[in-house]
């Protein structure tokens, strides 16, 4: 990772936000297109609603961290293997052409703890389009980096 990205997101981590009341506040439901060989899905199979793999609805609070979402993740098989990479990535509407943008904003691993556990969606801008999860098992996941320990 470059160090200006690196900055970038700690910035974007950084920024105030406003706690949700999850007893009064109601859920949003969450559009989240998954591949399991990970890569993210191109942006034109968003654009021709398309998209040729699986997708899971789920109602989740807008603060939910990333790694409350790889969770509710965890229904397909594969998700559940200890060492498995889960990549996210926002996909919102590109307002300067017609179509859609995605934009990765972190990753999580089952069995370990990472600095982008605990990041949530309004902290990366995330307005109400889709989530597009890479899931890459731990075979084909490359080593484990230094901000990733084990629990």
């Amino acid at each position: 990772m470059a160090v200006g990205s690196r900055i970038m997101r700690e910035e974007i981590k950084k920024e105030p936000e406003n706690p949700i009341n999850r007893e009064k506040t109601c859920l949003l439901l969450l559009r989240i297109f998954i591949t399991n060989n990970g890569h993210h899905h191109r942006t034109d199979e968003f654009s021709r609603g398309n998209v040729q793999s699986r997708e899971l609805q789920i109602y989740a609070w807008m603060d939910a961290t990333l790694k409350e979402l790889t969770s509710l993740v965890k229904v397909y098989p594969e998700a559940r293997k200890k060492g498995t990479v889960f990549n996210f990535a926002v996909v919102f509407t590109d307002v300067k052409r017609p179509g859609y943008r995605v934009k990765a904003v972190g990753n999580t691993m089952s069995g370990r703890k990472g600095t982008d556990d605990s990041m949530t969606l309004p902290s990366q801008k995330f307005q109400v389009d889709y989530l597009d999860i890479a899931i890459t098992p731990p075979h084909q996941a490359p080593p484990p980096s230094g901000h990733m320990r084990p629990h």
